[in-house]
């Protein structure tokens, strides 16, 4: 798991390079860069002649605030200043600092977001652990209902036969002893009328 997240990592790093150049220069028209490999001063104005406010670092990030004047272009540094750097130390590309910076601050975000990842698997582990197990027993508890429910059907149907068993024996004795009684009856009363003709 660990490998997969790392090798991960590495292509989206890798990836993210290949196209920073294009994702910066697409993401802001305004945005602007001093090149690699230099520092450039800050004037006032749109010339040399004019006083001069600061030095810019290279691959610093810059809001373009003017179109190209005498060699010259206004911007917004990082550092909220407004002022005139040569047009020729500017690139819309994000150098190899700022890039990097970028690339750290991702790098530094999957590294917190994988430690995290970290951090949360053994409690996800766990958690799929005790899932499985309440599943596990959820299951037997079912299992044990159904086949009480299959038992106490059979019993039920077992009950209706023998009670309709009963039924028949009680209704076919009833029957039985109304036909002897009325044979008897028959034969007592038979016996009686000879003996009153007799009389």
């Amino acid at each position: 798991m660990l490998k997969h997240s790392l090798l991960a990592l590495l292509f989206a790093a890798a990836t993210f390079m290949s196209h920073a150049e294009e994702t910066d220069t697409a993401s802001d028209a305004n945005t602007a860069y001093i090149i690699d490999n230099l520092y450039t001063f800050m004037h006032s104005g749109a010339s040399k002649n004019y006083r001069i406010i600061g030095s810019v670092d290279a691959g610093t990030k810059l809001t373009q605030l003017s179109a190209e004047e005498n060699g010259f272009i206004k911007v917004l540094d990082d550092k909220e200043r407004e002022g005139w750097v040569e047009s020729k130390f500017v690139t819309k590309s994000a150098g190899i600092h700022q890039q990097y910076r970028t690339l750290s601050a991702e790098m530094a975000s999957m590294q917190e977001q994988l430690r995290q990842a970290q951090i949360e698997l053994p409690q996800l582990q766990e958690q799929n652990q005790t899932l499985t197990d309440q599943n596990t027993a959820l299951s037997e508890q079912i299992t044990k209902l159904k086949n009480t429910l299959d038992t106490e059907r059979t019993q039920k149907q077992q009950a209706g036969a023998k009670e309709k068993r009963q039924l028949l024996t009680y209704g076919g004795a009833i029957a039985f002893i109304g036909l002897f009684l009325g044979i008897i009856l028959t034969i007592v009363l038979s016996r009686r009328k000879r003996y009153d003709g007799w009389a």
